[in-house]
């Protein structure tokens, strides 16, 4: 959104002039992102180890550097509780000016990165790693603060913090305690208050709540030390003076988590929004390098897009990066005109922010949505080498774990053995078969006693020769034994010969027999049709069964579909849909004669009915019934001769040259069928019950043509004159 939706009179690079009405919004929507990133940022600075300042400055320089400069409009960028643990490591042990160097230098690679267009390769990196990482912070600050909130220091790890948590509680300090367990409760009941309450954000009122009840009461409590005015804390970061290696360790740390954070964050913003265009994502690493080298040059803690903020920036209202800016301009003022105020907030307030915050870094979401996708013990890996390793390790461990479980599935063939009662084995073989797998398979095909009946269904997207050979070598075996062996290749692997490497395989349901059911003998007729029932019910009607529950208490098709009887046109293939949506009608010719009862009331049902808003009548190329009319089958005295006594008027107005005949190019008989549509569709709009309904505005009568040998749908002009393509992005009912 660049912005959203403003003329374009009044677009320019950058802040651009915003529209007025806008601006209202945007001004609005950055108050409220205000009032939820002052805290925060105080609570990450000290989760961080870093000067509470610093938090102040990355919130000023994130809203407005990363604001003008990303690619992201309404993400909204500052102190991430994602980078505590790492910032709070490089400060132990580089110290906070070569913290700030590193900053730096990482900024300044995330925006060469955004300039050689490379930031999506971010996105690869699975959700459930990100997901773990994200839940292993959070447990590694809501350890840490525990102890703050009750009155004492963290840990200088988590399992330090675990075994030390039983004595600060036996020796905590009730004030600090009182005032941390006041801010956790606001918090969780914020969200019960009714809306027009939750209005305030809640961070702000328990901050707010927390400071002014310890200052009435005097109470005796760590508060928050500035060393001065915000200006006072600006300084420029020192070179290190060794540790070259570990410095690069952590610039290339510091680039990689803080780029995947703000990455992830954006595409998250994007689902957000309900109009405007997705974020430029390079655009958006070039606008959180800039942030990152400003930030870690005036001395403030690393930059990265923030969830939390963005969204509560969406939910506000905001249209364009203005909020953002403006957010980061309402910290700047609060920070150079309050510093006093700042000062009054109790350190256990911040703890029990923070506690929060790290609690809901683990999802319940996440942690369903690994399990869906098979990926829950990455994620438990990740957030347990996060917790008790470090940040770097964890990511890694966790992304070399999902590498190793995508191949896992890539290579490592599914296999099932089953029998009836009557002694009928199957075999089903899925994925993909590799020599990897023959030991696994060759296991599966024993538990086949001999001499038994067996089917053996291939449903593999590759079959590598040395498992073809296995096969084929235990098919030859097993025959010799008397068993006979029934090959199912449900994946294309046709002639007996193994498929080399993946491709296109059209699923059953719309396949043609042909093209899977090779081994049915020609001569026993009806066996096509009982193995296409049984493949259904096998696979098929486990997926369509909750779509035929919905439909089994009636219909609400969208279209009348008058098609040709022939065998291959396919309605629901041509048109990508399915049970439910069409109401077919065929016969030979795709005829709609005025005066047949059978069409005339499968057309009313379908338009006073049904209500369906469209009827199409669908010619194709190569069809019998226009061949046979040009031959003279209409003056025949038999059924099918009667029959074609309706699409007489076709070929006199054929013969009388129709706008829609292309001339030549095209042979007789398919030139007849496209002037066939364009005459049973004006047949059609005769029709009592149709005109009615045209001329209400509620039903349109559409023609379409398809060409057979070249698998293309063409579409009758409203003109009626010719047949063009399907203009992409144009709703033709309309």
């Amino acid at each position: 959104m660049e912005p959203r939706d403003v003329p374009l009179k009044t677009r320019r690079h950058g802040l651009g002039r915003w529209a007025r009405e806008d601006l209202r919004y945007d001004l609005s929507a950055s108050l409220v992102v205000f009032l939820v990133a002052m805290p925060l940022s105080l609570g990450i600075a000290v989760a961080s180890d870093a000067p509470v300042t610093a938090g102040l400055i990355a919130a000023v320089v994130g809203g407005v550097v990363a604001g003008l400069l990303g690619g992201a409009p309404l993400q909204v960028s500052g102190p991430a509780a994602g980078l505590t643990i790492i910032v709070a490591g490089f400060v132990h042990e580089f110290g906070w000016a070569v913290t700030c160097a590193i900053t730096v230098a990482a900024g300044l690679i995330q925006v060469v990165l955004g300039l050689s267009r490379v930031a999506r390769v971010a996105l690869a990196i699975s959700p459930a790693v990100v997901h773990g990482m994200l839940a292993g912070i959070g447990v590694t600050i809501a350890l840490a603060q525990l102890h703050v909130l009750l009155g004492g220091a963290p840990g200088t790890g988590a399992w330090e913090n675990i075994t030390q948590l039983p004595a600060q509680l036996l020796g905590l300090h009730t004030g600090d305690a009182v005032v941390g367990l006041f801010v956790l409760a606001v918090l969780l009941v914020w969200p019960l208050l009714p809306k027009r309450v939750r209005v305030v954000p809640a961070p702000l009122v328990a901050i707010v709540g927390a400071t002014t009840t310890a200052w009435a009461l005097s109470w005796d409590v760590a508060r928050v030390d500035l060393p001065g005015s915000l200006l006072d804390s600006v300084h420029l970061p020192e070179l290190p003076s060794g540790q070259w290696a570990a410095i690069a360790l952590a610039v290339f740390t510091m680039t990689v988590i803080a780029s995947v954070e703000s990455l992830l964050s954006a595409v998250a913003v994007d689902k957000l929004k309900d109009r405007g265009r997705a974020a430029d994502l390079d655009r958006e690493l070039v606008g959180q390098g800039a942030a990152n080298a400003v930030s870690g040059m005036l001395g403030g803690l690393p930059v990265t897009g923030v969830i939390v903020r963005s969204s509560t920036n969406v939910a506000a209202g905001a249209r364009t990066r203005a909020s953002a800016v403006l957010h980061g301009v309402w910290v700047l003022l609060f920070s150079l005109l309050l510093v006093a105020l700042i000062e009054q907030v109790p350190m256990a307030a911040l703890a029990g922010l923070l506690v929060y915050v790290g609690v809901k870094l683990v999802k319940a979401n996440d942690v369903r949505a690994a399990r869906r996708q098979s990926e829950l013990v990455v994620y438990l890996t990740t957030v347990a080498c996060v917790v008790f390793l470090d940040l770097l390790m964890g990511v890694l461990i966790g992304f070399a774990l999902s590498v190793l479980l995508m191949l896992r599935r890539v290579v490592w063939a599914k296999l099932r053995v089953s029998h009836t009662p009557a002694g009928r084995w199957t075999v089903v073989v899925e994925g993909t078969l590799s020599f990897l797998s023959i030991p696994r398979l060759s296991r599966v095909l024993s538990q086949v006693p001999d001499g038994a009946p067996v089917t053996v269904e291939l449903a593999v997207d590759f079959l590598d020769h040395a498992t073809y050979e296995h096969l084929a070598m235990w098919r030859d075996q097993h025959e010799k034994t008397g068993g006979v062996v029934h090959v199912d290749e449900v994946s294309g692997v046709r002639g007996g010969m193994p498929r080399r490497s993946p491709g296109v395989v059209l699923p059953r349901w719309f396949a043609p027999w042909s093209s899977w059911q090779t081994t049915v003998p020609a001569q026993r007729h009806g066996d096509q049709v009982v193995s296409g029932v049984r493949e259904y019910h096998r696979r098929s009607a486990p997926l369509l069964r909750d779509v035929f529950e919905g439909l089994s208490d009636g219909q609400e098709p969208q279209a009348m579909f008058l098609t040709c009887a022939d065998s291959r046109i396919v309605p629901n293939v041509l048109t990508s849909s399915g049970p439910g949506d069409l109401f077919t009608v065929r016969n030979v010719g795709n005829l709609a004669p005025s005066d047949d009862d059978g069409v005339g009331a499968s057309v009313h049902y379908a338009v006073e009915v049904l209500r369906v808003p469209a009827i199409v009548v669908c010619g194709h190329s190569g069809c019998g019934g226009m061949r046979a009319l040009l031959d003279g089958a209409a003056d025949t005295d038999d059924a099918v001769g009667r029959w074609l006594r309706a699409g007489v008027d076709s070929v006199r107005s054929f013969e009388a040259g129709h706008a829609v005949d292309p001339g030549g190019g095209s042979s007789e008989g398919d030139r007849l069928s496209m002037v066939n549509v364009a005459v049973q569709v004006a047949s059609l709009e005769r029709m009592p019950v149709v005109r009615d309904a045209v001329a209400e505005g509620r039903l349109k009568v559409l023609g379409m043509y398809f060409d057979i040998g070249g698998a293309h749908l063409s579409l009758l002009t409203r003109d009626r004159t010719t047949f063009a393509d399907l203009p992409e992005g144009v709703d033709v009912l309309h």
